[in-house]
């Protein structure tokens, strides 16, 4: 999908980004009151941290699916190509450390914990460490902000099937931050990027041909997802609107994306595009790909497009999907292509994403309550408790936390005195 008018000069300063604090009349029905929290749990999809780990990793990250080690193996390049080592986990233990100094600079008493899908540290032995701890209502922040099944029910499902396989279930409560990507904290890195970027590719532009003016073309990048669950995000019990391209993931990102241009280049040509597509390939997913729309756009005959603004606006940091597919692959053909391009910083731990995470627990805690929750798309704030059967799992139900009418993960058995101030995490 594409948006913008004819090229326009950007050289100007970058307008505000708009931000409201409206509330939203529909998702203000999955909204929740302040709770007195005693912990922090980030969840994130975890990877692998040595060449050894690699198979095993993707083993969990393809369980339940009959795919054999050898298929593993072939697809285990990208991360052989980085020493077996997946950043996403140094880039988290970053992020950890400065979610707790936010916290602490703006008085907020609660310990962050750590806990994977797929790697070490394990959701299932971070939720048993947080309850032998002392504490016993935890708010947990995810690392994936759009709504589709992988982004989100499937967090839910990995605490909903934790807390029953640790027999926490009626021990611990445990609820989700909404789903973020049009708080400013998560858009604004990308207003800053995406500024930085499209004067860098014109100034390269500039220096190699004096083509300063050529056309730049901004590519707003997420990850692929196969079009039944694209067409289930968003889609639920009583959600009444319908939503751009038939689904909430690709409209979330559509948004944002006009969001963003709105503010840096009002009149230069953005696209949305995919990545990092996977599985059997007579399954359709989004999109098109970013490597087959750069050879579209610069023209069989070069003639196209001569710069891009790579922009990873699925992504909170730059781990694997982000080095491999995008810093390698869609580079590599820009090169091949003789497009001039940058690829634009993920938030990582951005001053402004930092705060906005910490602002978005303050949605939630009983101490330090914000009730703004500022948000700049029509689309947001997003709910704190999903719709019934929203992003539906099409491989069969699982318990699941944080959905209107499941009471599991909603009750606790009584804070323990050993949770003090300064518990472990």
């Amino acid at each position: 999908m594409s948006a913008g008018s004819p090229q326009t000069a950007v050289d100007g300063a970058v307008a505000p980004l708009a931000v409201s604090t409206a509330p939203n009349p529909v998702t203000s029905a999955g909204r929740l009151a302040p709770t007195e929290y005693d912990a922090i749990l980030l969840a994130s999809f975890g990877g692998p941290e040595g060449q050894d780990d690699v198979i095993p990793f993707l083993r969990n990250v393809t369980r339940g699916r009959g795919i054999p080690d050898e298929r593993l193996e072939e697809v285990s390049h990208h991360y052989r190509a980085f020493g077996g080592v997946s950043p996403i986990n140094g880039q988290n233990r970053q992020l950890k450390a400065a979610l707790e100094a936010e916290l602490a600079a703006a008085g907020i008493d609660l310990p962050v914990y750590w806990g994977n899908r797929n790697w070490e540290p394990y959701i299932p032995a971070t939720l048993q460490e947080i309850y032998d701890a002392g504490h016993r209502t935890v708010l947990m922040l995810t690392t994936s902000v759009y709504s589709c099944y992988s982004s989100c029910r499937q967090y839910r499902e990995d605490i909903g099937v934790a807390l029953t396989e640790t027999g926490l279930a009626e021990r611990l409560r445990v609820d989700k931050i909404r789903q973020y990507f049009d708080h400013p904290g998560f858009v604004a890195p990308f207003v800053e990027g995406t500024a930085a970027g499209l004067a860098t590719v014109r100034e390269a532009l500039g220096a190699a041909d004096g083509s300063r003016d050529a056309e730049i073309r901004v590519l707003f990048s997420t990850h692929s997802i196969p079009m039944r669950d694209a067409e289930a995000a968003g889609r639920s019990e009583g959600e009444p609107r319908s939503f751009e391209g038939g689904s909430a993931y690709v409209a979330q990102h559509l948004a944002n994306a006009r969001a963003i241009m709105a503010a840096v280049a009002p009149g230069v040509k953005w696209d949305l595009v995919y990545q990092s597509r996977s599985g059997a390939p007579h399954i359709p997913w989004l999109e098109p790909d970013i490597n087959d729309h750069l050879h579209a756009i610069a023209g069989a005959d070069g003639e196209g497009v001569k710069g891009a603004v790579i922009v990873p606006l699925g992504f909170v940091s730059d781990h694997m999907e982000v080095a491999w597919d995008l810093d390698t692959e869609a580079l590599e053909t820009c090169k091949e292509l003789g497009v001039e391009a940058v690829r634009v910083p993920t938030p990582g731990v951005h001053r402004d994403f930092v705060a906005g995470l910490v602002e978005l627990i303050r949605e939630r805690t009983a101490q330090g309550t914000v009730t703004d929750r500022p948000h700049v798309t029509e689309l947001g704030p997003w709910y704190d408790v999903c719709r019934p059967g929203c992003c539906e799992n099409f491989r069969g139900a699982k318990p699941v936390i944080a959905e209107e009418g499941v009471e599991l993960g909603t009750a606790h058995d009584g804070r323990s005195p050993a949770a003090g101030k300064g518990a472990e995490a």
